[in-house]
Order: C-alpha cells, then sequence, then structure tokens
C-alpha cells in the first residue's frame, strides 16, 4: 500500500511536510526546515506539527526494522525549548524495547546545535499487512 498522501512524508501531498528518512539499522533521521506556514507563535514550530514529525519517525523505523506496519497506542511529548522555524533540524528515532507485538520507541527533535527541543516517548502495536 502506498503512503504517497501521507501528510508526514507522502510525496504527492502539496501540503505535507516531505519528510525523507535515513535508516543505519539502530536509528533512523530525517532533516527538515519548517517554514512559516508550520508555525505556532511567532518564529516557532507548531507544537502539533512537532508531534506530527515525533511520530512519523518513530513508526517508520519500525517500517524499515521490521517491514511492518504499526499504530500509535500512546504518545508523550514533552516539549523541553522552543522549536525554531527556518532553521534545519534533525528528527531521529530509535527503538526502545520490544514485547510480541508492542514495540516502545524514542524520538527526538533538536537544532543544528545539538539543542533537543521536544522528545517523545511511544508505544506502537505492529500490525499485519493486509
Amino acid at each position: 500500500m502506498a503512503d504517497e498522501y501521507c501528510f508526514a512524508c507522502g510525496e504527492k501531498n502539496p501540503i505535507g511536510l516531505h519528510l525523507a528518512f535515513d535508516f543505519d539499522g539502530e536509528k533512523i533521521s530525517a532533516k527538515k526546515i519548517l517554514s512559516k506556514e508550520f508555525q505556532g507563535y511567532d518564529g516557532t514550530a507548531h507544537g502539533g506539527i512537532l508531534s506530527t514529525m515525533l511520530d512519523e519517525t518513530m513508526c517508520k523505523f519500525i517500517s524499515a526494522k521490521y517491514h511492518e506496519r504499526a499504530l500509535t497506542g500512546r504518545l508523550e511529548i514533552r516539549y523541553k525549548f522552543p522549536t525554531p522555524i527556518e532553521q534545519e533540524l534533525k528528527i531521529s528515532a530509535w527503538e526502545e524495547n520490544q514485547r510480541r507485538n508492542i514495540i516502545t520507541m524514542r524520538s527526538t527533535v533538536e537544532t543544528a546545535d545539538g539543542t533537543v527541543t521536544a522528545e517523545a516517548t511511544a508505544k506502537f502495536a505492529v500490525v499485519a499487512l493486509s
């Protein structure tokens, strides 16, 4: 099943984030410069957009490592600092634990100087491909 219209990663979604991922076997990451269209308060990214990027990156890790689809069961986000727009951000995710079909993940958003502005933990349920 193609995800070409996914808001976070779909190449054909004209209003999407168009995230492109690199997977090294242990961690997945994407780089993104958010434009003003994704702004919350002046000069900062909207928290919902950050949540979407964190969630998508964790889900893409599962897809890349296990070649399975997963659904977010629980997502907890900590916003540590305002995240700037119009600057390069790095979104990363890695696996913390797996029990049966439940995978616990972590993810971060960081600025070019390495400051983590937001972090997430989540539990995903792996679902069968149909």
